[in-house]
């Protein structure tokens, strides 16, 4: 769509305005609740895109990304519009908690209605006010409570458009993901409206790896969009590993949990991954690949029940590709960065 008017909380924003909108959302208990939207509107027309970060309360990497991305010099050159929502769980983000204070995902809350639960309430804002008025989005999140993801772009790879942007990217895999009743992306998918989401870290942590990946994806991906100016000086793409298959290793049974690989690993099928140690006794279990693979997500704490997910593994046959990639994509993230914004940044321990 042209943008050639916005207006957002019943405010035209003008071209070359760089501002923070504040969206009335229904009050906690008696405390007045606003949605905070900046909005970076280059002088020329193009896309307009949102990014967004912690639907989910206690999803904080996504909040850093956006905040260090706002800082970038390059996105004075924008063509089109940025719309960042650091923080759309407001109420959640003050519990430290993935929910509403009504128990409701926010992400399983989509489209939502003005006459509905809090959830659906603050769901209905989002979607009408920001995610409507755009052509693409970036939704960042982080794995839940107690597990965390390798950097990873979760999308419809079926779809051309997206494919390309998620590839763009640059992280290290690009994961085919179905789409789930309520969430954003399907809801924003009814629309025409493409959304790529980013998956890394852990909940309630910042990680810095995690935390520059997607602030060069996000640079890439409206790169490729053409809203910023290509490198004259191409580096070498990072080719991420693409899959469609995934699993959940569960836990065979109760006891401290021994992991052995980490992510990133490339695992063999059968290969032993993790040991499930009983805590009063002296018998150990053995937990293993299911098949050929790398793990993309794990559980961070040693004490598991039966049935409980301990690794996600996708699956890819070639494993000497997937660890060659994975080393590659693990090269100077954290040293170097084009952006002296960055660099000159104290790194996050």
């Amino acid at each position: 769509m042209p943008d050639t008017r916005l207006i957002l909380g019943n405010q035209e924003i003008p071209k070359g305005a760089n501002l923070t909108i504040n969206l009335e959302l229904p009050k906690l208990y008696n405390t007045p609740t606003q949605l905070p939207v900046h909005v970076i509107r280059g002088r020329k027309e193009g896309p307009v895109v949102f990014i967004s970060a912690a639907i989910h309360g206690d999803e904080l990497n996504g909040i850093e990304i956006i905040r260090r991305l706002r800082k970038l010099d390059i996105l004075k050159k924008i063509r089109g519009t940025l719309l960042l929502v650091p923080i759309v769980n407001v109420y959640g983000i003050m519990t430290l908690s993935r929910y509403l204070p009504d128990r409701r995902d926010l992400n399983r809350s989509f489209p939502g209605s003005i006459k509905g639960s809090l959830a659906s309430r603050v769901a209905k804002i989002f979607f009408d006010e920001i995610v409507k008025k755009c052509d693409l989005g970036i939704d960042l999140h982080t794995a839940s409570i107690h597990k965390s993801n390798l950097p990873q772009v979760r999308t419809n790879i079926e779809n051309e458009y997206t494919f390309k942007l998620a590839k763009a990217f640059e992280a290290p895999v690009v994961l085919h993901s179905e789409l789930r009743d309520g969430s954003l992306r399907a809801v924003a998918q009814e629309e025409g409206i493409p959304i790529l989401l980013y998956e890394a870290g852990e909940a309630l942590r910042f990680d810095e790896k995690s935390i520059r990946i997607g602030v060069h994806g996000i640079i890439n991906v409206l790169r490729e969009n053409g809203m910023l100016p290509k490198v004259v000086k191409k580096r070498g793409q990072k080719t991420p590993i693409i899959t469609r298959n995934t699993q959940w290793i569960r836990s065979i049974e109760s006891g401290m949990l021994r992991t052995i690989r980490a992510l990133g690993d490339v695992v063999r099928k059968d290969e032993i991954v993790a040991f499930i140690d009983e805590p009063l006794g002296d018998k150990s279990f053995e937990l293993k690949a299911p098949f050929d693979g790398v793990i993309i997500g794990k559980s961070e704490i040693p004490l598991v029940q039966e049935g409980d997910a301990i690794f996600h593994i996708a699956k890819f046959r070639n494993l000497e590709v997937a660890e060659n990639k994975i080393e590659y994509f693990n090269e100077n993230v954290i040293e170097s960065s084009e952006f002296f914004e960055l660099n000159d940044e104290e790194i996050i321990e």
